[in-house]
């Protein structure tokens, strides 16, 4: 099995298009997908707030993405860095699917992750997925509740 390697900049246009083909529930349009790469290389670049690892496709492009969001919190003894993340992304293009490439590259995420000091994480799980977190060590929180808001369109009078 390929080695997951931690994805540079110049991988961002993949991860975004993974995300949108296989995470998505309507995927993005050329428009989108290139906001979103144009995002993400600027995030993935040193310094920046995203940290990700990829497995290469052999026949090009990538075949798995693992990404974070790294964000500060206010410290306390769990959380002595203030570090937590969000695993934003998981996803594995259908032709490479079974393999192990998702476990692969979020462990070695998470590793990274850990040895940077984060202490919190937390992700979405569909149903399919869930399996795949827990044998990670990631656990379902009843507490955890989440809601989208847009804001008001200004009236036009």
């Amino acid at each position: 099995m390929p080695e997951p390697r931690l994805a540079a900049p110049a991988d961002a246009a993949e991860i975004a298009r993974l995300r949108s083909e296989n995470i998505l529930s309507e995927p993005l349009d050329e428009a989108w997908l290139a906001t979103c790469a144009d995002q993400l290389a600027l995030r993935l670049q040193d310094g920046g707030d995203a940290r990700a690892y990829v497995i290469d496709a052999l026949e090009g492009g990538l075949a798995t993405c693992a990404l974070g969001l790294v964000h500060a919190v206010l410290p306390a003894p769990k959380y002595p860095k203030g570090l937590a993340v969000r695993i934003h992304a998981v996803a594995t293009d259908p032709a490479h699917r079974r393999r192990g490439h998702a476990r692969a590259a979020l462990a070695a995420l998470l590793d990274h992750l850990e040895r940077d000091g984060v202490t919190l994480y937390e992700l979405y799980a569909s149903a399919g997925s869930a399996a795949l977190y827990e044998g990670l060590g990631f656990a379902a929180d009843p507490a955890l509740m989440r809601m989208t808001r847009f804001p008001a369109e200004e009236s036009t009078s």
